[in-house]
């Protein structure tokens, strides 16, 4: 008789799946060294931008600590791919950790010795976007090797809350730190958290790409933008979250709302942001469903339009909790969308060729954010802000609307014959 499998249970079929960690011991190593170490780097990011305030006492250059970070990691991005399928994803992801894990001391020495130069912190934010750069495309392309197709959805959904939970807690967390023991000693927290990334990425085996007969040695950035040019579905992936995060991205214009909607001011800020965050990671804990769900295009092109429409709601509340509300579903469906397209660009992307895509991939997701933002504010200027986030809702869902009349079969897109 053949043994059948039990079906899945109701929290199975509700809560995050966990089968991925208990399945690869190389994965489970690296999820929590993932998960412990973007603590301590969402505590870094948090100290450098107090850091470049108590300097200068100027938003405007605290603004440009995000600069100094997005132009290396959007100009490095596809050169990491291209490296990450050339040698050992392995090494590369390990010596480039090591090197973020470097800058974090050189940024606890320096505060140590009472150094505060702001040139000196945008240069180390910069390199740590570098490293970034390198890590990144390296560290998504072992995914598949290290776990079989149908666990890749279950994978994603519980990277998603490794990232959530860093960026919630670890500016916390910071913030306690460097008002109580400075920040030099927030730097050196973040150093040993690397220590639990950096041991994941030693216990790893060899993770060379596996290259195609004839292949050139080295591979190119050029060959991997001929190969998306020749996949329409991976490309429906990156429209479909630049109509969401250039269209519809309302974070730069929570300050004005708080103060114009709610009579609010920082901390109504705050708990905007917090619902955002919490919708995303509500978005990792509940994401049991999406194991069993094959049309991955379809799934995409549904939780692009609910995270439009939720941010098109939310333009028109004026009731703080209400918002809220709005904001959290917005967020648990940009945790959807995420999975599903991670899950699409792994699996229907030959090997030799994921380190590539995925530093296309960190461009669209570092630089949609940010043109959303000033797409957002200047519209908030020229017309209204409930114009900007209602408009640029209702905008996404209509762009969205238009890519999927384009290209048509993305919402077919199969999970059990993945297809580019």
């Amino acid at each position: 008789m053949t043994p059948t499998t039990a079906p899945p249970r109701l929290w199975q079929r509700i809560f995050a799946d966990l089968t991925p960690l208990s399945a690869s011991a190389d994965y489970r190593r690296l999820w929590f060294g993932g998960t412990i170490s973007w603590v301590g780097q969402a505590m870094t990011t948090l100290a450098i931008s107090l850091q470049v305030y108590d300097i200068t006492r100027s938003s405007f250059s605290v603004g440009l600590v995000g600069l100094f970070s997005l132009v290396p990691l959007v100009v490095f991005g596809l050169y990491g791919g291209a490296i990450a399928d050339t040698v050992d994803r392995r090494k590369l992801g390990l010596y480039s950790s090591m090197g973020a894990a470097a800058l974090s001391v050189v940024l606890a020495g320096a505060a140590l010795l009472d150094f505060h130069r702001v040139w000196f912190l945008y240069a180390v934010v910069a390199l740590q976007a570098v490293c970034g750069a390198l890590t990144g495309p390296a560290r998504s392309a072992m995914i598949p090797r290290l776990l079989p197709a149908e666990q890749l959805p279950a994978a994603n959904a519980l990277n998603s809350m490794t990232m959530t939970f860093g960026s919630m807690v670890g500016p916390a967390l910071g913030g306690i730190i460097v008002t109580v023991a400075g920040y030099g000693t927030a730097y050196l927290i973040d150093v040993v958290t690397f220590g639990a990334a950096l041991y994941a990425m030693w216990k790893l085996p060899p993770m060379k790409p596996d290259r195609a007969e004839g292949a050139r040695g080295r591979a190119s950035v050029l060959d991997g933008l001929r190969f998306l040019g020749t996949r329409p579905n991976i490309r429906m992936t990156f429209f479909s979250d630049l109509a969401a995060m250039v269209l519809a991205q309302p974070k730069a214009l929570f300050p004005a709302i708080a103060v114009l909607w709610y009579g609010g001011g920082p901390g109504t800020v705050g708990l905007l942001v917090a619902a955002l965050a919490a919708g995303a990671l509500l978005g990792g804990l509940f994401s049991g469903w999406q194991g069993r769900i094959r049309r991955h295009g379809l799934a995409i092109l549904l939780a692009v339009a609910g995270w439009g429409l939720a941010v098109a709601v939310f333009g028109l509340t004026r009731n703080l909790w209400l918002g809220m509300f709005f904001l959290a579903l917005a967020g648990y469906a940009d945790t959807a969308s995420m999975v599903f397209r991670t899950t699409m660009l792994q699996a229907a992307t030959p090997d030799d060729m994921r380190g590539r895509l995925q530093g296309v991939f960190i461009i669209v997701v570092a630089g949609g954010p940010r043109l959303g933002d000033f797409l957002a504010g200047t519209t908030a200027d020229l017309i209204s802000p409930t114009a900007a986030v209602t408009g640029g809702g209702l905008a996404c869902v209509l762009v969205l609307g238009l890519l999927a009349l384009r290209w048509r079969n993305f919402a077919r897109y199969d999970a059990r014959s993945p297809q580019a």
